[in-house]
């Protein structure tokens, strides 16, 4: 039982040995002298009774700053303030108003109040000005130039149009003749490969107007020799009347 007891208090020793000491915190934090001793070092300094000393500051240099670099935010920054202040209204040397850019005249001052600007005819060129031309010819010199000028006038009388002669089959006439639409059946067609006589035939043509004269020329509508025609409708390689039709009808 002994042995047992002297264990626990061994144990309870050990215990004790391995925990941190607490500090003392009677006194509360902030209260141990060096915030004091610190304040009264920082009062010697500033009166000059103690060993510290405040630095002295930097020296002021009165020498003007150099120009910003181009490009720089601080050149953008002068060059928008320079405008700002040339734009100002009442400003003596804006812009516009200094003879830079505005050619050495005075600016007009657009005011209903103010009078209308007198002209002085430096602006009129000499043929609209009535005392330089005087100078130069007179009213009977006027009138000789345009009694010159009546003498060239010569009036052409309008002539009818020659007639075509040996220009083939006449495209406009067929296609008011023949009154049936596209597609219509009219001749008969017999052969073999349409198609591919068709596109060789057609081929051959940059337009269908060209196409539809020498399909004409060549015995049609009633004959198709080249397979022009497969439809028998009387309109070769896709030749369309209407633009014909409708031109009469307006």
């Amino acid at each position: 039982m002994i042995t047992r007891a002297f264990l626990v208090l061994a144990t309870g020793a050990v215990l004790s040995a391995c925990q941190p000491a607490v500090p003392d915190s009677g006194r509360g934090v902030g209260f141990d002298g060096q915030f004091a001793a610190e304040q009264r070092q920082r009062d010697q300094a500033l009166s000059g009774s103690g060993s510290g000393s405040i630095p002295a500051p930097a020296p002021v240099n009165a020498d003007p700053l150099p120009p910003p670099e181009e490009g720089s935010p601080e050149a953008t920054a002068a060059e928008t303030a320079r405008v700002l202040a040339a734009t100002r209204p009442g400003a003596s040397n804006g812009v516009g108003n200094d003879p830079a850019s505005n050619s050495g005249i005075a600016p007009l001052q657009a005011s209903p109040a103010n009078p209308a600007p007198v002209l002085d005819g430096a602006g009129i060129s000499r043929e609209n000005n009535f005392d330089a031309v005087s100078d130069q010819r007179s009213i009977n010199d006027d009138a000789a130039r345009l009694a010159a000028n009546r003498a060239q006038y010569q009036v052409i009388e309008p002539e009818a149009l020659p007639e075509r002669r040996d220009s083939g089959p006449n495209i406009v006439a067929y296609a008011l003749q023949a009154n049936h639409a596209r597609g219509t059946q009219i001749y008969k067609r017999i052969g073999f490969n349409k198609a591919a006589k068709y596109n060789r035939a057609c081929g051959q043509y940059s337009h269908p107007d060209q196409a539809q004269i020498a399909f004409l020329a060549d015995g049609g509508p009633e004959r198709d020799r080249k397979g022009m025609d497969p439809d028998g409708d009387g309109f070769a390689c896709d030749w369309d009347p209407g633009p014909f039709r409708r031109a009469t009808q307006g």
